[in-house]
Protein backbone atom coordinates (compact mmCIF):
# COMPACT_ATOMS: atom_id res chain seq x y z
CA UNK A 1 0.00 0.00 0.00
CA UNK A 2 2.77 2.46 0.89
CA UNK A 3 4.53 1.78 -2.42
CA UNK A 4 1.29 2.56 -4.27
CA UNK A 5 0.96 5.83 -2.34
CA UNK A 6 4.47 6.74 -3.43
CA UNK A 7 3.69 6.07 -7.09
CA UNK A 8 0.56 8.21 -6.75
CA UNK A 9 2.52 11.08 -5.22
CA UNK A 10 5.18 11.01 -7.91
CA UNK A 11 2.56 10.83 -10.67
CA UNK A 12 0.64 13.72 -9.13
CA UNK A 13 3.76 15.85 -9.02
CA UNK A 14 4.49 15.07 -12.68
CA UNK A 15 0.99 16.06 -13.78
CA UNK A 16 1.15 19.25 -11.75
CA UNK A 17 4.51 20.25 -13.21
CA UNK A 18 3.28 19.57 -16.75
CA UNK A 19 0.23 21.76 -16.12
CA UNK A 20 2.47 24.54 -14.86
CA UNK A 21 4.79 24.14 -17.84
CA UNK A 22 1.89 24.36 -20.29
CA UNK A 23 0.46 27.42 -18.55
CA UNK A 24 3.78 29.23 -18.72
CA UNK A 25 5.23 28.09 -22.06
CA UNK A 26 2.83 25.98 -24.10
CA UNK A 27 4.41 22.96 -25.81
CA UNK A 28 7.97 23.95 -24.96
CA UNK A 29 6.91 24.51 -21.38
CA UNK A 30 5.46 20.98 -21.20
CA UNK A 31 8.73 19.46 -22.41
CA UNK A 32 10.72 21.47 -19.89
CA UNK A 33 8.28 20.51 -17.11
CA UNK A 34 8.57 16.82 -17.99
CA UNK A 35 12.34 17.00 -17.67
CA UNK A 36 12.03 18.72 -14.29
CA UNK A 37 9.40 16.25 -13.09
CA UNK A 38 11.55 13.28 -14.15
CA UNK A 39 14.51 14.68 -12.27
CA UNK A 40 12.40 15.44 -9.21
CA UNK A 41 10.90 11.94 -9.18
CA UNK A 42 14.36 10.38 -9.28
CA UNK A 43 15.62 12.71 -6.57
CA UNK A 44 12.55 12.24 -4.34
CA UNK A 45 12.81 8.45 -4.43
CA UNK A 46 16.55 8.07 -3.94
CA UNK A 47 17.67 11.20 -2.09
CA UNK A 48 14.72 12.67 -0.16
CA UNK A 49 15.96 11.05 3.06
CA UNK A 50 19.42 12.60 2.67
CA UNK A 51 17.85 15.99 2.05
CA UNK A 52 15.90 15.88 5.31
CA UNK A 53 18.91 14.70 7.32
CA UNK A 54 21.09 17.42 5.81
CA UNK A 55 18.48 20.11 6.50
CA UNK A 56 18.56 19.30 10.22
CA UNK A 57 22.35 18.88 10.20
CA UNK A 58 22.02 15.32 11.49
CA UNK A 59 25.34 13.70 12.47
CA UNK A 60 25.92 9.99 11.93
CA UNK A 61 26.55 8.09 15.17
CA UNK A 62 29.26 5.47 15.55
CA UNK A 63 28.54 1.96 16.80
CA UNK A 64 30.14 2.87 20.14
CA UNK A 65 27.35 5.34 20.98
CA UNK A 66 24.79 4.04 23.55
CA UNK A 67 21.85 4.97 21.32
CA UNK A 68 23.31 2.94 18.46
CA UNK A 69 23.47 -0.08 20.76
CA UNK A 70 19.87 0.49 21.85
CA UNK A 71 18.69 0.63 18.21
CA UNK A 72 20.68 -2.50 17.41
CA UNK A 73 18.95 -4.47 20.17
CA UNK A 74 15.52 -3.28 19.06
CA UNK A 75 16.11 -4.05 15.38
CA UNK A 76 17.26 -7.54 16.26
CA UNK A 77 14.13 -8.05 18.30
CA UNK A 78 11.93 -6.66 15.50
CA UNK A 79 13.82 -8.71 12.87
CA UNK A 80 14.76 -5.62 10.87
CA UNK A 81 18.01 -4.58 9.17
CA UNK A 82 20.13 -2.19 11.20
CA UNK A 83 19.33 1.41 10.16
CA UNK A 84 21.78 4.29 10.27
CA UNK A 85 21.44 6.32 13.46
CA UNK A 86 21.80 10.11 13.53
CA UNK A 87 21.92 12.80 16.20
CA UNK A 88 20.50 16.31 15.72
CA UNK A 89 22.06 18.90 17.99
CA UNK A 90 18.87 20.53 19.25
CA UNK A 91 17.62 20.86 22.82
CA UNK A 92 13.98 20.24 21.86
CA UNK A 93 13.14 16.52 22.22
CA UNK A 94 11.94 14.81 19.04
CA UNK A 95 12.76 12.02 16.57
CA UNK A 96 11.94 10.79 13.08
CA UNK A 97 12.72 7.96 10.68
CA UNK A 98 13.42 8.27 6.97
CA UNK A 99 14.59 6.24 3.97
CA UNK A 100 12.99 4.38 1.07
CA UNK A 101 12.87 0.89 2.63
CA UNK A 102 14.09 -1.04 5.72
CA UNK A 103 17.42 -1.75 4.01
CA UNK A 104 18.02 1.97 3.47
CA UNK A 105 16.52 3.41 6.63
CA UNK A 106 17.76 6.02 9.06
CA UNK A 107 16.59 7.10 12.50
CA UNK A 108 17.39 10.56 13.85
CA UNK A 109 16.96 11.77 17.42
CA UNK A 110 17.64 15.17 18.93
CA UNK A 111 20.09 15.75 21.75
CA UNK A 112 17.14 17.09 23.75
CA UNK A 113 15.45 13.70 23.54
CA UNK A 114 18.49 12.05 25.12
CA UNK A 115 18.76 14.71 27.83
CA UNK A 116 15.11 14.83 28.87
CA UNK A 117 13.83 11.26 28.52
CA UNK A 118 14.95 8.30 30.59
CA UNK A 119 16.39 5.19 28.86
CA UNK A 120 13.10 3.28 28.78
CA UNK A 121 11.29 6.25 27.26
CA UNK A 122 14.04 6.71 24.67
CA UNK A 123 13.77 3.03 23.83
CA UNK A 124 10.00 3.42 23.30
CA UNK A 125 10.54 6.37 20.93
CA UNK A 126 13.11 4.39 18.94
CA UNK A 127 10.68 1.46 18.78
CA UNK A 128 8.02 3.83 17.41
CA UNK A 129 10.35 4.94 14.63
CA UNK A 130 11.32 1.34 13.85
CA UNK A 131 7.64 0.53 13.52
CA UNK A 132 7.42 3.20 10.82
CA UNK A 133 10.39 1.56 9.11
CA UNK A 134 8.78 -1.86 9.27
CA UNK A 135 5.55 -0.63 7.66
CA UNK A 136 7.32 1.39 4.92
CA UNK A 137 5.82 4.63 6.24
CA UNK A 138 9.24 6.23 5.84
CA UNK A 139 9.11 6.04 2.03
CA UNK A 140 5.84 7.94 1.72
CA UNK A 141 6.85 10.42 4.41
CA UNK A 142 10.19 11.25 2.80
CA UNK A 143 8.79 11.56 -0.72
CA UNK A 144 5.84 13.65 0.44
CA UNK A 145 8.17 16.05 2.23
CA UNK A 146 10.25 16.55 -0.92
CA UNK A 147 7.19 17.03 -3.12
CA UNK A 148 5.57 19.49 -0.74
CA UNK A 149 8.78 21.48 -0.67
CA UNK A 150 9.05 21.42 -4.48
CA UNK A 151 5.49 22.66 -4.93
CA UNK A 152 6.01 25.44 -2.40
CA UNK A 153 9.19 26.44 -4.28
CA UNK A 154 7.34 26.48 -7.61
CA UNK A 155 4.61 28.58 -6.01
CA UNK A 156 7.15 31.15 -4.82
CA UNK A 157 8.78 31.24 -8.27
CA UNK A 158 5.43 31.81 -9.91
CA UNK A 159 4.67 34.57 -7.43
CA UNK A 160 7.94 36.25 -8.45
CA UNK A 161 7.07 35.72 -12.11
CA UNK A 162 3.62 37.21 -11.67
CA UNK A 163 5.14 40.35 -10.17
CA UNK A 164 7.33 40.70 -13.24
CA UNK A 165 4.26 40.40 -15.42
CA UNK A 166 2.46 43.30 -13.77
CA UNK A 167 0.32 41.00 -11.68
CA UNK A 168 -1.01 38.74 -14.45
CA UNK A 169 -4.12 37.26 -12.79
CA UNK A 170 -3.63 33.77 -14.26
CA UNK A 171 -0.37 33.37 -12.32
CA UNK A 172 -1.97 34.61 -9.13
CA UNK A 173 -4.80 32.09 -9.54
CA UNK A 174 -2.35 29.23 -10.06
CA UNK A 175 -0.36 30.42 -7.06
CA UNK A 176 -3.49 30.41 -4.92
CA UNK A 177 -4.04 26.76 -5.90
CA UNK A 178 -0.46 25.60 -5.51
CA UNK A 179 0.36 26.77 -2.02
CA UNK A 180 -2.49 24.90 -0.27
CA UNK A 181 -1.52 21.78 -2.21
CA UNK A 182 1.84 21.73 -0.45
CA UNK A 183 0.06 21.12 2.87
CA UNK A 184 -2.87 19.13 1.48
CA UNK A 185 -0.70 16.52 -0.25
CA UNK A 186 0.75 15.54 3.09
CA UNK A 187 -2.64 15.60 4.79
CA UNK A 188 -4.29 13.39 2.15
CA UNK A 189 -1.51 10.84 1.85
CA UNK A 190 0.06 10.69 5.30
CA UNK A 191 -2.72 9.19 7.36
CA UNK A 192 -2.96 9.87 11.09
CA UNK A 193 -3.60 6.16 11.53
CA UNK A 194 0.13 5.63 10.81
CA UNK A 195 0.95 7.16 14.18
CA UNK A 196 -1.53 4.95 16.01
CA UNK A 197 -0.09 1.87 14.32
CA UNK A 198 3.48 2.92 15.11
CA UNK A 199 2.51 3.59 18.74
CA UNK A 200 1.00 0.14 19.05
CA UNK A 201 3.97 -1.49 17.36
CA UNK A 202 6.36 0.31 19.72
CA UNK A 203 4.40 -0.68 22.81
CA UNK A 204 4.45 -4.34 21.80
CA UNK A 205 8.13 -4.23 20.90
CA UNK A 206 9.23 -2.85 24.28
CA UNK A 207 6.53 -4.75 26.16
CA UNK A 208 4.97 -1.84 28.06
CA UNK A 209 2.86 1.03 26.61
CA UNK A 210 3.48 3.27 29.63
CA UNK A 211 7.02 4.15 28.52
CA UNK A 212 5.78 5.58 25.22
CA UNK A 213 2.92 7.33 27.00
CA UNK A 214 5.39 9.15 29.23
CA UNK A 215 7.67 9.96 26.30
CA UNK A 216 4.85 11.43 24.21
CA UNK A 217 3.70 13.58 27.11
CA UNK A 218 7.20 14.96 27.75
CA UNK A 219 7.83 15.70 24.06
CA UNK A 220 4.38 17.28 23.68
CA UNK A 221 4.98 19.61 26.63
CA UNK A 222 8.16 20.90 25.01
CA UNK A 223 6.53 21.18 21.56
CA UNK A 224 3.92 23.56 22.93
CA UNK A 225 6.60 26.03 24.04
CA UNK A 226 9.61 25.44 21.80
CA UNK A 227 9.97 24.81 18.06
CA UNK A 228 12.67 22.57 16.68
CA UNK A 229 15.35 24.64 14.96
CA UNK A 230 14.73 24.88 11.18
CA UNK A 231 11.45 22.94 11.48
CA UNK A 232 9.36 23.16 8.29
CA UNK A 233 5.66 22.40 7.67
CA UNK A 234 6.67 20.28 4.65
CA UNK A 235 8.37 17.61 6.78
CA UNK A 236 6.66 18.10 10.16
CA UNK A 237 4.66 14.90 9.58
CA UNK A 238 7.83 12.82 9.83
CA UNK A 239 8.45 13.55 13.51
CA UNK A 240 6.94 11.61 16.41
CA UNK A 241 5.42 14.90 17.63
CA UNK A 242 4.85 17.90 15.37
CA UNK A 243 8.00 20.03 15.82
CA UNK A 244 6.32 23.38 15.10
CA UNK A 245 5.80 25.55 18.17
CA UNK A 246 2.26 25.83 19.51
CA UNK A 247 0.72 23.95 16.59
CA UNK A 248 -2.96 23.12 16.95
CA UNK A 249 -2.90 19.35 16.86
CA UNK A 250 -6.68 19.16 16.72
CA UNK A 251 -7.03 21.32 13.64
CA UNK A 252 -8.29 19.97 10.35
CA UNK A 253 -4.89 20.18 8.71
CA UNK A 254 -2.88 18.62 11.53
CA UNK A 255 -0.50 15.91 10.36
CA UNK A 256 -0.61 14.20 13.77
CA UNK A 257 -3.45 12.89 15.91
CA UNK A 258 -3.75 14.56 19.30
CA UNK A 259 -1.29 13.38 21.90
CA UNK A 260 -4.14 12.93 24.38
CA UNK A 261 -5.85 10.49 22.02
CA UNK A 262 -2.61 8.60 21.42
CA UNK A 263 -2.09 8.24 25.17
CA UNK A 264 -5.69 7.03 25.65
CA UNK A 265 -5.23 4.37 22.97
CA UNK A 266 -2.02 3.22 24.57
CA UNK A 267 -3.84 3.00 27.90
CA UNK A 268 -6.44 0.75 26.29
CA UNK A 269 -3.66 -1.33 24.78
CA UNK A 270 -2.10 -1.68 28.22
CA UNK A 271 -5.18 -3.59 29.40
CA UNK A 272 -5.17 -5.80 26.31
CA UNK A 273 -1.56 -6.68 26.91
CA UNK A 274 -2.32 -7.54 30.53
Amino acid sequence: MEQLKTVFLLALMSVLFVFIGFSMGGGKGVLFALLIAGGMNFYAYFFSDKQVLKHYDAQLLESSHPIYDMVARLTQKAQLPMPKVYLINDGVPNAFATGRNPNNAAIAVTSGLLDILNPREIEAVLAHELSHVKHYDILVGSVAATIAGAIAWVGSMMHYGSNNRNGNPIFMIILAILLPIAATIIQLTISRSREYMADEGAAKLVGDPSHLQNALLRIENYAQNYALHNAKPQDAHMFIINPLKGVNFKSLFSTHPSTDERIKRLEALKYKMG
